[in-house]
């Protein structure tokens, strides 16, 4: 029977209670859960209120005094997120990304730890201690990069590809450590050797058996229809891989990647992806809580200069060498700088490599204390470094995108300005140049900018929350202001500014709802087309023909309703005309095409 006084089981109940309190509480003020799981470790730490329970014992129920009893729950975590990372990856996509991983990856890794072992040098370290040192703080943290930038946007692809380098570097850079010990037994290379042929033929097994076995082993599962079976047969998989590659000498994150991996390809993928997500979630939320128990306030208050100037000195250099590497691999400013501050703090993995220094003798116990405490700090402010780093990318691609050229400008000259370009912004201009009538769109995502440049759409970059942007469009040259962003208040700001200094331009608004297209005929739009009304009304449209009802009833239905929403429009909006509410219709007669307009 289960008690209290059981390490363990107590452990676990303080997890989930911290799980259960972080995530809706942060949630409800919009902050990070990150840093709540970290807060909340720091809390329930044996640093923070684990400390006193020799004073206060009922405190033992409600926190951890050893933080490496939940290790294995945050490894378990780490290769979790691997294995999910894996499930959004393929062969084909991950074959196009090895020039940036075994490129920029390996020259970020590289490049950041020699420069850091260089200034670990001057401070009096041997050079073996120096290059230990000056590689596990090049190491940047996958629990948290990835789950910050996703693995879609550009800074998302260029982070995973140097983190995808990291992960498998971390083996030969361990034993490479043991081979650089003071003393060591001369065998350190033949194994490191050893261990690279045994992971090369072990990766060759899983890949070759897993394409025969996985797509029979899911599909029983998926005959069975229970999602037990399914859930089981998944976290089967994830384990097996990563105890493969462990017995190999690898790291056990590679046999989750490649899980992962090996799934993504079979028609199962999603299904797997879905029933293992609450679990990632959990178990990087323990991993979270890890880092904030390992943070010794005591010790940072005693040494924060040191403290401080040491992690400045990592962050300063991880950033200028990923930054530089990456707009020279053709990178934009802003997404390089953006990744650089993302990946500027050291790793979890950073304190492995620490911990094998140290064994090998070629750090002292206190010099590895100091840069685990770093490494926390560091840890701790990503989600910080998040924010200022998307902040950086704003204002770099806003001082370069501030100025619009003639040649854009000549564009709006009789032609259409749309601004936001996303599904609906692109329709538009799709139609617009399908009938060869010039336009010119703005939006202020410059990923989006960027692919749609490649695409042969004229968009420009630009922030119009910006006053100085909308007063070089020159509305006052344009025939027509279509707004389609995904933002009402903004929508509503910019059609009443135009309209009030542009009184003839046609201004056609995109509206979320009959609300909102009230509101913007208030604030001067000409035309303002509800989303949602049209598409419900098509909805139920196919809904009732489905379901036998004649064609005729149903379009007169559907058309006494749009007139009822007109007449709502009209009464909300103050206006002396019904708003246009139309749809047109290839096969509609005469009669009722008329009674449409």
């Amino acid at each position: 029977m289960l008690s209290l006084s059981n390490h363990g089981f107590s452990d676990t109940l303080v997890i989930l209670g911290a799980a259960g309190l972080v995530i809706p509480a942060f949630a409800r003020f919009r902050i990070s859960p990150v840093i709540g799981f970290i807060l909340a470790g720091l809390v329930v730490g044996p640093f923070g209120l684990g400390s006193l329970v020799g004073q206060a014992p009922w405190l033992y129920y409600l926190t951890i005094s050893d933080a490496h009893s939940i290790e294995p729950f945050a490894e378990f975590g780490i290769i979790l997120l691997l294995f999910s990372i894996g499930l959004e990856l393929s062969f084909k996509r991950l074959w196009a990304m090895r020039a940036l991983v075994f490129g920029t990856g390996a020259a970020e890794l590289f490049g950041s730890g020699l420069i850091l072992a260089a200034l670990l040098y001057l401070t009096g370290l041997s050079t073996g201690g120096a290059i230990g040192l000056g590689l596990a703080l090049a190491l940047s943290s996958t629990a948290l990069v990835i789950p910050i930038a996703g693995t879609t946007s550009p800074v998302g692809r260029a982070a995973f590809a140097m983190l995808l380098f990291e992960d498998l570097a971390l083996v030969p850079i361990i034993f490479g450590l043991g081979a650089m010990a003071p003393n060591p037994d001369g065998t350190g290379v033949t194994k490191l050797l050893m261990t690279l042929g045994i992971g090369a033929a072990t990766v060759a097994a899983l890949f070759l058996g897993g394409r025969i076995v996985l797509p029979r082993m899911f599909a029983q599962a998926a005959r069975t229809k229970s999602p037990e079976l399914f859930l089981a047969a998944s976290l089967l998989v994830v384990i097996v891989a990563s105890l493969a590659t462990t017995a190999a000498g690898l790291s056990p994150i590679v046999g989750a990647l490649i899980a992962g991996l090996l799934i993504a390809e079979t028609e199962y993928h999603g299904e797997v992806e879905a029933i293992t997500a609450p679990f990632k979630g959990l178990a990087l939320g323990v991993f979270l809580l890890t880092v904030g128990m390992q943070l010794d306030l005591g010790f940072v208050a005693a040494n924060w200069a040191a403290l401080l100037g040491a992690s400045l000195m990592v962050m300063i250099v991880k950033v200028a060498v990923t930054t530089v590497l990456l707009r020279w691999s053709g990178a934009r400013m802003g997404t390089a700088a953006e990744t650089g501050v993302l990946m500027a703090s050291p790793s979890e993995t950073t304190l492995i490599v620490l911990g094998v220094a140290g064994a090998a003798g070629l750090i002292a116990p206190g010099t590895a204390a100091f840069w685990s405490a770093v490494t926390a700090i560091g840890l701790t402010a990503t989600p910080l470094l998040a924010k200022a780093g998307r902040g950086a990318a704003r204002k770099i691609e806003g001082k370069n995108g501030a100025q619009i050229a003639d040649e854009d400008l000549a564009q709006v000259e009789g032609g259409t300005v749309v601004i936001g370009f996303g599904r609906v912004g692109r329709t538009v201009a799709e139609m617009l140049r399908r009938h060869d009538k010039p336009y010119v769109a703005v939006d202020a995502d410059i990923d989006t900018v960027v692919r749609a440049r490649r695409a042969g759409f004229h968009v420009l970059f630009g922030d119009v929350t910006r006053s100085e942007l909308v007063d070089q469009l020159q509305l006052g040259r344009a025939r027509a202001l279509v707004l389609t962003m995904d933002d009402p208040v903004l929508t509503v700001r910019l059609t009443k500014r135009v309209r009030g200094w542009v009184p003839g331009l046609p201004i056609i608004a995109r509206a979320r709802d009959a609300g909102h297209a009230a509101e913007l005929y208030r604030a001067g739009a000409t035309d303002a087309v509800p989303e949602t009304l049209e598409s419900s009304l098509q909805l139920s449209e196919a809904l009732l023909v489905d379901l036998g009802l004649g064609v005729g009833p149903v379009i007169a239905s559907i058309h006494e309703k749009r007139d009822e929403m007109r007449r709502s429009i009209k009464e909300a909006a103050g206006l002396q005309r019904e708003p246009r509410l139309t749809r047109s219709r290839l096969n509609a007669s005469p009669e009722s095409t008329e009674a449409l307009s």
